[in-house]
């Protein structure tokens, strides 16, 4: 017997993730989870050159991350810098993602 294939989408996000790309940027997250199976994958979001999140831009994620939890779907954030890595710690939100820090 096998396992199971692990499918992995990646979302890449935008340069600025705020009031103006929020939408666009949440439906493609939510595309991607539609096509997904309940608990077989992962959603991938690259952050790798996302240089600005405002608040809007971190609801976006949190409601992102709701959204895949439904469906036991684990969320990566992807090339996380220092500013947004410390953006999350702030607001107590680092546990909801799995990190991946940008690799120098």
């Amino acid at each position: 017997m096998t396992a199971p294939s692990t499918v992995q989408r990646v979302i890449v996000a935008p340069v600025v993730l705020d009031l103006d790309t929020r939408t666009e940027f949440r439906r493609q997250a939510v595309r991607a989870l539609d096509v997904m199976s309940a608990g077989a994958g992962q959603l991938v979001l690259d952050m790798t050159t996302t240089r600005s999140v405002d608040s809007a831009g971190l609801g976006t994620l949190v409601l992102i991350q709701r959204r895949a939890a439904a469906s036991r779907i684990p969320v990566r954030l992807r090339g996380v810098n220092e500013d947004l890595r410390f953006l999350l710690t702030l607001t107590k939100l680092e546990d909801l993602f799995q990190l991946e820090s940008i690799q120098n």
